[in-house]
């Protein structure tokens, strides 16, 4: 039923007739999804359609009026949070303080009272929340998270469910970027990677307009790839020479600063740098994106996906991401590269919001089938 949902808010299908033809599904059965959706009041009917040598069409639309979806995009320092159209397109965007070192539980109570003042007395459908860590999404827990103290094992998707009484899907955040840019750019079709690349390092895979999470959720995160020529710099990991400690925002701040740079205290102070030509900045930000070619350049080989998008506040720079293209062009077969997009998402920072949304409404999907 999302898939219902999506066609007809991107203007892609306006009539059941249009959606069995689009869906490749019998007509019956979409009457019946879309009957599930019109009692639910998530589609309205709005007249006739013309007619092509037939009964006229009845014409479908989002109801304007048939609540809204939130999102939240929790980071370290703060949190940003989006309410939505039942389309999945942003309203509202509001971005709070927050410290994952305060712990789950007021972190989390702080994130809902903006949630619900956000919702602003609409019918809330559902909640999608992206972490910055591994998460089980079966649980909605944080797994095995680097920098987020006293989160491990805490049930971030039940919290949220039993104080705002409708279901909530979580998700790592590069995922939900991933599954927020390739939805945008291709629907449910189509195989796709995005790199979210700031302070740290993140990455998701899509798979036919899925998110691809593998056995332990653990697919696509190359943050740990072991990179030639990195040194011995330890990560927060463990071991050492790892792509984030030598392609993240923070490991040219890090760099900046060995430089005698001391002026220099975040990613966009690197940025900025480069885009006023100084040398050591602009020489930095293109190495690391040769360092992120270099990862990608093996998982582009396999995976031979159609796209790949580049989202994070290091995606800003036209040198960095120029450097990530001539090094994956270069490593990689012909064949792997014949078509691929190498290019900033179009969704720029409401990425991870985006994919939280769309995720909250497959998840909506499933719970009214269900029903």
């Amino acid at each position: 039923m999302r898939q219902i949902l999506d066609l007809i808010a991107r203007g892609e299908a306006h009539s059941r007739k249009e959606l069995a033809t689009h869906l490749g599904i019998a007509p019956s059965t979409v009457g019946l999804r879309v009957q599930t959706l019109l009692d639910a009041g998530l589609l309205q009917e709005a007249g006739d359609g013309a007619s092509r040598g037939g009964r006229r069409p009845r014409v479908l639309r989002v109801a304007p009026e048939g609540g809204v979806i939130l999102s939240v995009d929790l980071g370290g320092g703060h949190a940003r949070i989006g309410r939505h159209s039942l389309s999945g397109e942003v309203q509202h965007v509001r971005t709070m303080d927050v410290d994952l070192t305060d712990g789950p539980e007021r972190t989390l109570e702080a994130v809902a009272d903006v949630l619900i003042e956000l919702a602003g007395g609409q019918k809330l459908h559902a909640v999608g929340v992206g972490l910055p860590g591994p998460v089980d999404v079966a649980t909605g827990s944080v797994d095995q998270p680097s920098r987020m103290p006293g989160w491990p094992g805490f049930q971030v998707g039940r919290h949220l469910r039993e104080r705002l009484e409708v279901p909530v899907a979580v998700d790592n955040d590069a995922n939900l970027a991933a599954l927020g840019e390739h939805r945008a750019q291709f629907g449910y079709t189509g195989h796709s990677i995005t790199v979210k690349a700031g302070t740290a390092v993140g990455s998701g895979i899509i798979v036919s307009g899925s998110v691809h999470r593998g056995a332990t959720s653990a697919a696509g995160d190359i943050t740990h790839t072991r990179i030639d020529g990195s040194g011995d710099i330890p990560c927060s990991c463990g071991n050492t020479g790892c792509l984030e400690t030598v392609a993240s925002g923070a490991s040219l701040v890090r760099q900046m600063r060995e430089r005698g740079r001391t002026d220099v205290a975040t990613t966009t102070d690197v940025l900025t740098l480069a885009r006023d030509a100084d040398p050591v900045a602009t020489t930095l930000v293109r190495t690391a994106g040769t360092h992120l070619g270099q990862a990608l350049s093996g998982v582009v080989n396999f995976f031979n996906p159609h796209a790949v998008f580049l989202t994070g506040s290091m995606s800003a720079s036209e040198p960095f991401i120029a450097a990530v293209r001539s090094r994956v062009y270069e490593a990689c077969h012909p064949l792997a590269t014949q078509t691929l997009r190498i290019e900033a998402a179009v969704t720029g920072a409401d990425a991870i919001l985006y994919g939280a949304a769309r995720l909250a409404l497959d998840h909506l999907e499933i719970s009214e089938t269900a029903a």
